[in-house]
């Protein structure tokens, strides 16, 4: 209903902002947003006018936008202050509108960012739940996180205790996920979050576990490790983000992130719109933020004259596969296709099976973020002698020569900025993995002919002659 003419209501605010007395609807709202009469204003638009106009010292006339969890309400509200700090609320229209249904599967990916942004120890599993690679940033996890990187290709409940539960392991994973697990050297208790690599119609490709601890760490305890394992760490010598500064960071900007983002897609409870861009707002700048900490964890780590890598004997197609599954979800938000290679592939080769992982994340990332959509992004092998090489191929936009003579170097972002431009460290510190697996990191572009990652590394030249039955050359778009 509208009205122009005569109050719709009326409500007093005392100089608290406890709303003292209230007509309805503004007192059906006051209690469906969980306040009480009297009781502090419970409508954040309704609470941010009153505090307003109180400021001004003026009588404010305003339209109000807010939610009480079953209605989208539009209202015109006239706020006069009194001298001793009190508001008289006048609502001259009210017009009100069912909210649209709410979108159960938009809701629960917003709750695995929230998991995603607070988790203290994030692992890639493949699909039987087998440890792949292990990131910590907890100090009382630190012991665990040894013994996984130790244990890779176990399954993780054997590094975890769950509470309640008695059957055999592994349990299928919609029954562990969201299960309490204690971990020996913490005294927390931890929740396990799995998010599966799905491709539709198809049992999940392997999955993400994050453990969420129900308590922080108190401030003596803050974590010594850095994004990239501790042990390759200078003890003495440089090393001021990854030993001292990231650790610091890493959970309260996890947690501003997460609070943000719990903020922004209303679950502690109904927002205006414009509150709920400006919490997006701060989630995205947060994350940007985050990852700028990683990566100069991680550019601090290459760096050190005491860094090394552990080569082994891995498979390179292997490698591939498993990045394809974990940027599988990521790549069909935006309809683009991952090409990788075919189950029976196999380039046998001479390196760190996480180091690889992480630079094809890192390429394949790159690919997904800046091809256009409905595009094709291609993995291929190559056997080349001494040399295993694997190409990432993809139909973007293509870069001069100019631009790839900056591509490797630190910080160079090739004039993109914001969200989109990174930090301009992953390519960099790619190529330094890479070199220091005995390996090369290169491209080959063209403008509007999309561009071509090949990363080297040394062949193993006793395993048996690589099976690469697709080596053809991607087609890439005409220019």
């Amino acid at each position: 209903m509208t009205t122009q003419g005569s109050p719709l209501a009326r409500a007093e605010i005392d100089a608290a902002d406890r709303m003292v007395s209230a007509e309805e609807p503004l007192s059906g709202l006051q209690l469906r947003c969980g306040g009480e009469i009297p009781g502090v204003i419970a409508t954040p638009a309704l609470l941010d006018l009153v505090r307003k106009a109180r400021s001004y010292g003026l009588k404010l006339g305003r339209a109000m936008r807010a939610s009480d969890g079953q209605d989208a309400i539009t209202a015109w509200l006239e706020i006069e202050p009194q001298a001793d700090g009190a508001c008289q609320v006048t609502l001259r229209s009210w017009q009100a509108a069912p909210l649209p249904p709410e979108d159960v599967a938009a809701i629960g990916e917003r709750r695995a960012a929230i998991d995603r942004t607070l988790a203290e120890l994030t692992a890639r599993l493949d699909a039987a739940q087998l440890l792949l690679s292990v990131d910590c940033s907890a100090a009382d996890l630190q012991d665990a996180a040894a013994r996984m990187r130790a244990g890779l290709g176990q399954p993780w409940t054997d590094f975890v205790t769950i509470e309640g539960n008695a059957h055999r392991q592994p349990l299928h994973w919609r029954l562990l996920d969201g299960a309490v697990v204690r971990i020996a050297g913490s005294d927390r208790s931890w929740r396990a979050s799995l998010f599966p690599q799905i491709v539709p119609g198809a049992e999940p490709a392997g999955f993400e576990l994050c453990l969420t601890a129900d308590t922080p760490l108190a401030a003596r305890e803050t974590p010594a490790s850095a994004v990239l394992p501790a042990n390759v760490m200078p003890q003495n010598g440089p090393g001021l983000v990854g030993r001292d500064i990231a650790p610091v960071l890493r959970q309260p900007i996890a947690r501003i992130i997460a609070n943000a983002e719990t903020i922004r897609t209303r679950l502690a409870g109904p927002l205006a719109d414009e509150y709920s861009q400006y919490a997006a707002d701060i989630a995205a700048a947060g994350q940007h933020l985050l990852s700028l900490v990683e990566d100069l964890a991680d550019l601090e780590v290459v760096e050190s004259e005491e860094f090394n890598t552990a080569p082994d004997r891995i498979d390179l197609a292997d490698v591939a596969r498993r990045a394809a599954g974990i940027l599988g979800v990521r790549a069909q938000e935006r309809g683009i296709g991952i090409d990788a290679p075919k189950p029976g592939e196999h380039l046998p080769a001479i390196a760190e099976f996480r180091r690889v992982l992480q630079i094809l994340l890192n390429l394949v990332g790159n690919a997904i973020r800046y091809a256009p959509d409905n595009s094709q992004v291609w993995i291929r092998l190559e056997d080349a002698g001494t040399r295993a090489r694997l190409v990432v191929a993809d139909q973007g936009p293509g870069l001069s020569l100019e631009q790839q003579a900056k591509v490797f170097e630190k910080f160079e972002r090739l004039g993109r900025s914001g969200e989109d431009g990174g930090s301009g460290l992953g390519l960099y510190i790619s190529r330094r993995l890479a070199r220091a697996m005995g390996g090369d990191l290169s491209i080959e572009s063209a403008p509007g002919q999309g561009a071509r990652f090949i990363l080297d590394v040394p062949a193993d030249l006793l395993a048996s002659r690589p099976t690469t039955a697709q080596q053809a050359e991607p087609d890439q778009p005409e220019s």
